[in-house]
């Protein structure tokens, strides 16, 4: 399958996982899971998959949001930009100090 046709499960793989690789905690597979399924529920609103705009990135990155937000105990980095041509999820932690921000209570 190219890059280019690949669909919401593809895409979860790959934004899932670079989500887990940069988490604290690191995540268990059942949690793994949970966010592969939260974000091939937000990739399945995405237009095609052929390109990832804002409104994209941005429903992505709040479908993370609010999978933190129900655990209140993992903190991973947000969705940048997708490359489409290489399959690559770019991310980045919120905080200036490249460290997740703590729930609630800021760095």
């Amino acid at each position: 399958m190219s890059a280019q046709s690949k669909g919401p499960q593809e895409w979860s793989e790959i934004i899932a996982g670079a989500y887990a690789a940069g988490s604290k905690p690191p995540l268990t597979e059942r949690l793994l899971a949970q966010v592969r399924e939260t974000v091939q529920n937000a990739c399945a609103k995405t237009d095609g998959l052929t390109t990832f705009g804002s409104e994209d990135i941005a429903r992505i990155n709040e479908s993370l949001d609010h999978f933190e937000q129900a655990l209140h105990a993992v903190h991973g980095p947000r969705l940048v930009a997708v490359d489409i041509d290489s399959s690559v999820a770019q991310m980045c932690y919120r905080s200036e100090a490249d460290h997740p921000l703590r729930a609630f209570g800021g760095q």
